[in-house]
């Protein structure tokens, strides 16, 4: 084991399924000569050549369509999105292509296509470079929807992502790309999609997490030194339904932290589900604590603000474990105390 940043993992991981398969290449904006707008690239085209390691004009829709055509032809092209948000020019060639071609060739195409796209708050982009949008892209079957937390996930993901027979999209935190961490190279690094991770045992709380929420998440319930049971979901779509449904079965609480804003978001459906499954053995209700319905600011003090806070999360938990009522999100309750 060695350790990487983040960014340094992705790569890692796409130079080590390059050296294991020929037929995977990457394509994007600034890919290749750059070694990658974040540097997730960087020095894949010294080894690899230009044929493997291509950039592209700046069309989204065109490459995005060109991987999607790549994968059925028998490569596993693996496409950059250099902002999330950029996707939205590209969106039908996943989610009406890629994701729909196994169902409409009756099994006969395949599109093994990882689509990677940077995401999140926290890196001073503003409104229009700084948002989520797994909500997007969740919603559509045969679509596989992944995210990392930590240099060893990003890793274990994206060669997971590759090797997949069918489409996926890896959500990567850009907030996240300079976090160092020790990362396991080769197979036994590998982390299967569609399966969460229990990052802290506990017994009287679940907490479902994703992305740098996890981390978040992880230093309020070690600074309140509560019993909490930590899961970093990592897939999105397809969820895993039955790790969630274990834990919160054992600690009979939910609390879903999402950094997206509250309308729409992922944790709907995890709560949804919590609720139809184990209504009668809850002992508070579950509940979400997410960003307010308002766009990512561009100053740093409000956006820190935007996301959910440690402060705010422990405030929250603290309030749910000694009431086993919901408590208010921030907005809600300093409008409140201010009346």
């Amino acid at each position: 084991m060695s350790q990487m940043r983040l960014r340094q993992a992705i790569v890692a991981a796409l130079e080590d399924e390059m050296d294991a398969d020929p037929t995977v290449m990457i394509m994007g904006e600034d890919v290749a000569a750059a070694g990658g707008p974040f540097k997730t690239s960087e020095g894949l085209l010294e080894k690899f050549g230009p044929n493997r390691v291509r950039d592209t004009p700046i069309s989204e829709m065109a490459f995005t369509g060109a991987g999607v055509g790549a994968a059925i032809a028998g490569l596993r092209p693996v496409v950059e999105i250099m902002f999330m948000e950029f996707l939205g020019v590209a969106i039908d060639q996943l989610v009406t292509g890629a994701a729909k071609m196994r169902y409409l060739s009756n099994g006969e195409l395949s599109v093994p296509l990882t689509v990677r796209a940077s995401v999140g708050s926290g890196s001073g982009f503003g409104c229009q470079h700084s948002q989520t949008l797994e909500n997007w892209v969740t919603a559509t079957p045969g679509l596989t929807v992944a995210t990392v937390s930590t240099p060893q996930t990003a890793y274990g993901i994206i060669r997971a992502a590759i090797q997949d027979p069918g489409p996926t999209i890896v959500l990567e935190p850009r907030a996240l790309y300079a976090v160092r961490g020790e990362v396991h190279r080769g197979p036994g690094g590998l982390i299967p999609l569609g399966k969460a991770m229990i990052v802290r045992p506990g017994s009287a709380v679940t907490i479902v997490a994703m992305g740098q929420t996890v981390t978040t998440s992880l230093a309020a319930v070690e600074e309140m030194g509560i019993d909490a049971e930590v899961i970093d979901l990592l897939t999105i779509a397809p969820w895993d339904r039955q790790t969630v449904l274990d834990s919160v079965a054992k600690t009979k609480r939910l609390v879903v932290i999402e950094e997206a804003p509250e309308s729409g978001g992922w944790g709907s459906e995890i709560v949804a589900a919590i609720t139809r499954e184990l209504f009668s053995e809850l002992v508070a209700a579950p509940f979400r604590i997410t960003a307010p319905n308002v766009p990512v600011p561009y100053s740093r003090e409000l956006e820190a603000r935007f996301l959910p806070q440690g402060a705010d999360i422990t405030r929250q938990l603290r309030h749910y474990l000694s009431t086993d009522s919901v408590p208010a999100p921030w907005w809600v309750a300093e409008r409140i105390h201010s009346a």
